[in-house]
């Protein structure tokens, strides 16, 4: 806001004097110092808070660690919440407390970031830096190596130090153990090692799928490449729950005790049989993840999912309310993710338009309140009930935020059950009704728009873009935003851009001609360098005459408005709501949880591991529920009046939308009209060790944003040759930072 203010003041000069303005030149100054050190204190801050939290994860499995732990236990355990707050804070605080501060820093965040500096000295960054790239990670930058290093290290460093503390107290077991009797006594130590091991992994697993959590706005890691780190560490949880199950299994087979120690409840320890019950579920999960299975039947791999709810009832009452706080932070969070999502999926949104391509590929044109923000790397999910109710799919969306104030656009490809059914229906609504006029209702539920906190791709100077097929919807919205920024006259704005794409058939071309270009900014070969290589791999020759390849024979139609826009409670939108949504429900489960030991569990002495478990999980729902409702009601009132403000406008808009289509011609759509240097090779791929290279001869020293779009041999392909090109580079050579928008569940 500082910035906005000087910005504004310096338009208007002749409103003040000479020192009036000068006055307001110095406060805005100082605004701006104040900005920038709050900011430095919050980062600071959250740095001192999750370093002192990653060491205490590593020390605990010591002695000197325990000793912390028990010393700490001890110097609580007499407050109001007991030993159960006390892990609470220890463990699940400091996610809650970076969460709580993440509000603030992302309030004084803002754009202004995002400067291009063409005098910057190109350099490495950790996070689009490619090291691994064929392997079975797919393709892994030198952060997230760090990262799954860091993991391995804690991993055999747990075992390491349990296994020497276990060695330690067995002689409390007794002098007179024989060898056999020591062994048995080690592996079920052993067994309870890997489940605090497996413990400590899944406090991160549910971090990275909560789609709009605050940390990961805080980071600037959208969900879906976040979703991999939830893949890596549910494989390594899973694997030493395994192993904890089946150490303990071998230990009772050993003194022949299996089926009464299965269905033993404890009141005084962890319930076995919900341990198994848990587990149970937790392997069903597990294995319909495997890709054999994910990618033949996805629909089981999609339901079976849904069994996390009783994963996690279930390992509330085999661990109880202690163990459970370990994990209680990342669990909280998801599932203040996932209420919003329920509510935000329940409001039935309006396509306005539908228009179908010959490749077979559906634009649909959503409504959105005036509102709600996005960028233009950002993606949805979307559900049409006629279709199915359980069914959600993930889309990328293809229009830019200037494109209009009021409306969003995706680009669905048919490639499966779900999308050639939805083809099948636009085409029958089309063809009952006139082209252009209005037809009967489409509605859909959508959760969304999800994407990065910023709009990275105004971070470089000189872009790459690398598309595989209907890849080529997010880079739409790309060039639109620079475009529109380009008329708007605004300095962070990529001045250089190659467009690769690469299809299988020319009838895919006409994808090119969902956005008319050239009529968002006529004079941007003034001011922009736009490149565009088209390879058709699967034709030989052009079927049509070459100007004539890419002219989109499309049939359109538009919706009579009678559904609403896409609501605004979507975590990744008001960052002031998002905040408070999270700080309140947070303030409220400490105020439940508190009224449970005051009224219940400390008048009349509760004890039993499981009851207390499931107890606390019932304190988490509640707050959500109650205090996070309060803020869901109130967000949504908030939305619903500061959007009713624009009604004018978005019929207008939709008005205009409709003149457009209308009006758009063959030539309009050309794509040789749109790009400095444009060409069409058939029968071939891309050759990007020519192509980069070419590059680097032609950018010189500067760094490259290279963005992907496409399969997973695309990904690989692009993320090798950018790791080759960027470390044999000269020093008059740019540096290529590989990023992936690619999802893939």
């Amino acid at each position: 806001m500082a910035v906005d203010e000087f910005l504004h003041s310096s338009q208007h000069p002749l409103l003040h004097s000479n020192g009036a303005h000068a006055h307001n030149t110095n406060n805005n100054n100082k605004n701006i110092i104040f900005v920038s050190l709050a900011k430095w204190v919050l980062k600071v801050t959250m740095w001192v808070v999750f370093l002192a939290w990653v060491i205490f994860l590593f020390l605990f499995p010591t002695d000197f660690g325990t000793g912390l732990y028990d010393d700490w236990v001890d110097a609580t355990s007499g407050t109001l919440f007991g030993e159960t707050g006390s892990v609470l804070l220890l463990y699940s605080g400091p996610i809650i407390i970076i969460a709580f501060l993440a509000v603030p820093y992302l309030l004084l965040s803002g754009e202004d970031q995002l400067q291009v500096k063409e005098k910057k000295t190109p350099k490495f960054r950790l996070w689009t830096f490619p090291v691994l790239v064929d392997g079975p990670l797919g393709v892994v930058s030198a952060a997230e190596l760090i990262g799954i290093i860091l993991f391995i290290v804690f991993v055999i460093w747990a075992v390491y130090s349990y296994t020497v503390v276990n060695f330690e107290i067995l002689p409390s077991y007794g002098d007179d153990l024989t060898l056999e009797e020591k062994r048995v006594f080690m592996l079920q130590m052993s067994a309870y090692s890997f489940g605090l091991i497996g413990l400590t992994c899944l406090a991160f697993l549910f971090l990275p799928v909560a789609r709009g959590s605050i940390l990961l706005r805080l980071i600037d890691i959208p969900f879906e490449h976040a979703i991999r780190y939830h893949v890596w560490v549910g494989n390594l949880t899973m694997f030493l729950l395994t192993l904890h199950g089946l150490c303990y299994m071998i230990v009772w087979a050993i003194r022949g005790i299996i089926p009464s120690e299965i269905i033993e409840w404890k009141s005084d320890g962890g319930a076995n049989f919900a341990g198994v019950i848990c587990y149970l579920f937790g392997l069903l999960i597990w294995v319909t993840t495997l890709p054999p299975v994910r990618k033949r039947y996805f629909e089981l791999f999609y339901y079976t999912h849904h069994l996390y709810v009783l994963f996690i009832i279930f390992f509330a009452l085999h661990v109880g309310d202690t163990y459970f706080s370990k994990a209680a932070g990342g669990i909280f969070l998801f599932m203040l993710d996932r209420f919003l999502r329920f509510w935000q999926s329940r409001t039935n949104v309006n396509v306005i338009s539908t228009t179908c391509y010959p490749c077979g590929t559906v634009k649909l044109v959503l409504s959105k309140p005036g509102n709600l923000q996005y960028n233009a790397l950002s993606f949805i999910f979307l559900r049409m009930r006629e279709i199915s109710w359980l069914q959600w799919h993930p889309f990328s969306v293809s229009s830019s935020p200037s494109d209009g104030k009021y409306h969003i656009s995706v680009l669905i490809k048919a490639v499966g059950d779900w999308t050639e059914k939805l083809r099948g229906k636009v085409s029958e609504e089309s063809k009952i009704e006139l082209p252009f006029q209005p037809h009967s209702e489409i509605l859909a539920s959508v959760e969304g728009p999800y994407g990065h906190e910023s709009p990275y791709h105004l971070m470089y100077e000189k872009l790459i873009l690398v598309a595989g097929g209907s890849g080529i919807s997010p880079f739409l919205a790309i060039l639109s935003d620079i475009l529109h920024r380009t008329k708007q006259k605004k300095l962070s704005v990529p001045r250089h851009v190659l467009l690769v794409w690469a299809v299988k058939r020319s009838n895919e071309l006409s994808l090119f001609s969902t956005n008319d270009m050239k009529s968002i900014c006529p004079s941007f070969s003034n001011q922009l360098n736009i490149e565009i290589q088209t390879y058709v791999t699967r034709e030989s020759e052009p079927s049509l005459e070459e100007n004539l390849v890419h002219k989109a024979t499309s049939s359109s139609a538009f919706s009579v408005s009678k559904g609403g826009g896409i609501s605004v409670l979507v975590g990744t939108g008001n960052k002031l709501w998002a905040g408070s949504y999270v700080i309140i429900s947070t303030v409220g489960f400490v105020i439940t949880l508190g009224l449970l030991n005051i009224c219940y569990l400390n008048p009349f002495s509760i004890s039993y591991w499981w009851y207390r478990g499931i107890l606390l999980l019932a304190c988490m729902v509640i707050s959500v529920c109650i205090f996070g409702g309060l803020m869901v009601g109130l967000w949504h009132l908030w939305g619903k009046r500061t959007s009713a403000r624009g009604e004018g406008d978005e019929d207008g808009e939709k008005f205009n939308m409709r003149q457009h289509i209308e009006g758009v011609t063959d030539e309009d759509l050309s794509l040789g009209t749109f790009a400095h240097s444009y060409f069409v090779r058939y029968g071939c791929r891309p050759d990007f060790k020519e192509i980069f290279g070419s590059i680097s001869d032609r950018w010189g020293h500067a760094d490259v944003g290279v963005i992907v779009c496409g399969p997973p041999t695309l990904q690989s392909s692009v993320a090798k040759e950018c790791r080759s090109q960027s470390l044999k580079r000269r020093s008059s050579h740019p540096i290529f930072h590989f990023n992936s928008h690619s999802f893939d569940l």
